[in-house]
């Protein structure tokens, strides 16, 4: 149902008299979703509300609650226990602190009785124990703290009595394996409070049905779902791309030629908030501004890795609006209310038309007034980029994932916290975890393997006491093994698992060709960068060509290399890959000239001469470029899948080029394409028939190629560990001490090896291979664009590189460099390959 703020709808006699007087008190009338959402609690509906920032959702998230409790009044002398009566739960600490603040202050001016706390990780523990004891009546908390509330022995004493629980934010916890925990959590809670009703808060959704099927318990093969508000309005934003007379970058992710503009544009505004992708991107942006901040403005940084109290200062004075302008990752992307921001900035594009649209609600949290954004490309295909996702906006296109099928680790997880609360049933437990949305179609066996797993560790383990967590009485249920047991629960609990930097370790072989051990550090690099790698794959670091020899523990082991060609280039770009969205988009505005009147003179300039030299993929087909340059020969892919799927496709070509003979020395992946290099001429091997496209690119390289890249790469160890942490069969922590980064890659290493070898169907094992495929890999999208293409491969040979190859082919040799250095190397890089492109 849509509901516009009209006088149509429900009338504001829903709400008693107190609450018609605190509105019109303020000058205010309650809008027409506000009071829906009221009536539909009432006839004990769920319910998902959308709606665009300024439209009061977080109030009527809480209207139906505050409604109850001031119609149930305050406990009276001797009454009985009451539980909690609301749960909010937030994706972020912050965004629960920030709640509760914003909502003290209606209750306290309408005189409600209602006790209104937060619980977080940050909460005391002493606090925590006491709200236990005696429980608010709207107690604001996180998934985590959740899941650790329904492990206590007490959890069916302190939710009785729940009625509502609201879910702010709900398209940013579905879809990670944090949602998974957050959805058996809830089935846990509908087990334990019947009629409890739930609603769902979103601003950007791209499925409402998918949301709303995740808000109710499912039974069954029914398809249960709960109610829909959406609302009609709200100012459309404005939006622009930075207009500059500074040359666009071919290639990278800094945008440092843009910071003059970016400064002066917070000098024109009240309060800025600049959003960038990555944490090295914040922290490079915050220090470029402060170089030039001439002004002396108050400008803040905001990410994950600072200090919790340096952030919590930064939010106290975004709120008291002391600052001009906080630099910030996704650790602002929610619907915190921070003063009055005025604009946001976005350096860097966005890589999704639904994330651009969550960032551009932070300015401006008044409905009817339109939020101001400028976006900030790095780089010429970022301007398309950027383009595409401004076009997106004001169509109200949404490209947030699906919720997806839940992980089996999260499973084991959550299978010994309810173990923690009491002895389970193995049928009722089943039938529980499947009410909840993610895992409504697992099956029984899937489900007692991971119980299996839980009480022994599986058939390969099942010898070592340690991992025997829970065991089956004399009369059926499963209950914990000891108290200890639940203590270690409760000390590991969740599905956030740090990705560790590792040391590049420079070792010799000895005179008969073996390793030794020692050696210097080059530096740290990204474990995920060499995740992907096999022994003998060369990339550049630290001003050398450098062979990858393997990882042991927490140290990349290399020797030098004797070539000066590196396979796999070091890759300095963002954390989010570019969405199927936004990369159908840039395909269909390169396909079509009459788009290209929007974007600058340099980047039409550049489209056209590439029109000229060679062609512009259409808008379903895939183009390749053959080239010779300095007495290597590329072969140019313009897939623009995103850099995941690129960085897969990569691996499987270079290994059948191989097959072909075409000596394959490297490739380079960008968000847009994909660059392979080696010895002999591919574009002539493709003329004469030696190499097939069609071949090459077929749908069976996801078959035999990827096992055999898999079986050899460091891949599915590494997210082996992540799974193990997850699923406990690693402790990372234990009273008063933690396991280094080293200690728990160690272990993981040791059972990884033993799982393959004597239980290579192992549960844990099937979970990781899930994990790689849907996260690390993108091998559905991979898969989806090999079927897009089939018949529709265009092939162009040409004498020099053209054009659109420039920004692929300035990351080959690329290695991350600080500062203005980097400029320069990309510059004198980029001079000789443009003078040959484009003259």
């Amino acid at each position: 149902m849509s509901v516009a703020d009209s006088e149509t709808g429900p009338k504001a006699t829903v709400l008693p008299q107190r609450f018609r007087d605190w509105f019109a008190g303020r000058g205010w009338s309650p809008r027409a979703h506000q009071l829906e959402l009221v009536e539909r609690a009432e006839a004990g509906e769920s319910t998902l509300l959308i709606a665009p920032t300024g439209a009061g959702k977080t109030l009527a998230g809480f209207l139906p609650s505050l409604v109850e409790l001031a119609a149930r009044g305050k406990a009276k002398p001797g009454e009985a226990f009451r539980g909690v009566h609301t749960l909010y739960i937030s994706p972020l600490k912050a965004l629960a602190v920030d709640i509760e603040r914003n909502l003290a202050r209606p209750v306290a001016e309408m005189g409600l009785p209602v006790t209104i706390e937060n619980r977080t990780g940050d909460t005391p523990q002493a606090k925590r124990q006491r709200q236990k004891l005696n429980p608010p009546d709207i107690l604001l908390t996180t998934p985590e703290q959740l899941a650790l509330l329904i492990a206590a022995k007490d959890a069916a004493r302190f939710f009785k009595d729940l009625k509502f629980i609201v879910l702010d934010e709900l398209h940013s916890l579905v879809t990670s394996k944090r949602g998974h925990l957050l959805s058996l959590g809830l089935a846990r809670v509908r087990s334990l409070a019947p009629g409890v009703r739930s609603i769902g808060l979103s601003a950007t959704v791209a499925d409402p049905m998918d949301l709303q099927t995740w808000l109710v318990g499912q039974e069954g093969d029914d398809h249960r779902h709960a109610g829909l508000v959406t609302v009609a309005g709200g100012a459309k934003p404005i939006i622009s791309i930075l207009k500059t007379e500074e040359r666009i970058p071919w290639s990278g992710h800094s945008a440092r030629y843009a910071i003059p503009d970016v400064y002066e544009a917070i000098k024109q505004h009240g309060t800025t908030l600049l959003f960038v992708n990555t944490r090295s991107q914040a922290e490079m942006l915050f220090q470029e501004l402060w170089t030039i901040n001439e002004d002396n403005l108050p400008i803040a940084l905001h990410h994950g890795s600072l200090d919790v109290g340096q952030r919590r200062k930064v939010e106290a004075a975004m709120a008291e609006n002391r600052l001009r302008a906080v630099v910030a990752t996704s650790t602002l992307d929610l619907g915190i209310d921070w003063g009055d921001v005025d604009l946001v900035v976005h350096v860097g594009a966005p890589k999704g038309a639904s994330r651009l649209a969550q960032r551009i609600g932070r300015a401006n949290h008044r409905m009817d007034e339109p939020s101001r954004a400028i976006l900030v490309p790095a780089n010429r295909f970022e301007v398309m980029e950027c383009q595409a996702a401004l076009d997106a906006n004001y169509l109200g296109a949404q490209d947030t994932p699906p919720v997806g099928e839940g992980a089996l680790d999260v499973l084991a997880q959550h299978v010994l916290g309810m173990a923690c609360a009491e002895p389970f049933e193995a049928d009722a437990l089943f039938a529980e975890v499947r009410s909840a949305s993610p895992y409504r179609h697992l099956d029984r066996d899937t489900f007692d393997r991971i119980v299996e797993f839980v009480a022994t560790g599986g058939y390969a383990l099942k010898t070592y006491e340690r991992y025997a967590r829970i065991r089956k009485t004399a009369d059926g249920p499963w209950r914990v093994s000891n108290p200890q047991v639940a203590q270690q629960y409760r000390l590991n609990l969740g599905t956030i698992v740090e990705m560790p930097m590792l040391n590049v370790r420079l070792i010799k072989r000895n005179a008969l060709g073996s390793l030794g051990r020692g050696g210097m550090t080059l530096g740290k690099v990204e474990e995920y960068f060499l995740e992907s790698m096999t022994q003998g794959d060369t990339f550049l670091f630290s001003g050398k060509v450098l062979r990858f020899e393997g990882i042991r523990e927490n140290e990349c082991l290399v020797s030098n290399a004797f070539s000066l060609d590196p396979k796999i280039p070091a890759y300095a770009g963002g954390k989010f890959p570019l969405s199927t969205y936004l990369a159908e988009q840039v395909r269909a505005m390169l396909a079509d000239p009459d788009r290209w009147k929007d974007l600058p003179d340099q980047v039409r300039d550049w489209l056209s001469i590439q029109k000229d030299k060679s062609i512009l993929p259409k808008r379903d087909e895939l183009l390749i470029e053959t080239f010779p340059r300095s007495s290597r020969f590329y072969m140019v892919v313009y897939a623009f899948e995103g850099r995941l799927a690129h960085q897969t496709l990569g691996m499987l070509l270079t290994r059948r080029l191989e097959r072909a003979g075409a000596k394959p020395l490297g490739f380079v992946a960008t968000d847009y394409a994909l660059a392979v290099w080696g010895l002999e001429d591919m574009g002539t091997m493709i003329r004469s028939g030696r190499l097939s496209l069609a071949a090459l690119f077929d749908e069976d390289m996801l078959g035999d190629d990827l096992e055999a890249w898999l079986s050899e790469s460091w891949m599915l160890k590494r997210t082996f560990r992540t799974c193990a942490v997850i699923a406990g069969l690693i402790e990372k922590r234990h009273p008063g001490k933690e396991k280094t980064g080293r200690q728990v890659t160690v272990s993981a290493d040791l059972i990884y090896d033993v799982l393959r070898s004597h239980e290579p169907d192992h549960i844990l094992l099937e979970a990781t291979r899930r994990d790689a495929a849907t996260g690390l890999l993108d091998i559905a999208r991979l898969g989806d664009m090999l079927k897009r293409i089939k018949g529709h491969i265009t092939h162009r040979a040409l004498e020099h590189i053209s054009p659109l190859a420039v920004p692929v082919m300035l990351e080959i040799g690329k290695e991350p460099v600080a500062g203005e250095a980097q400029d320069a190397v990309l510059a004198e890089a980029a001079d000789d390959l443009i003078r040959e492109a484009m003259e």
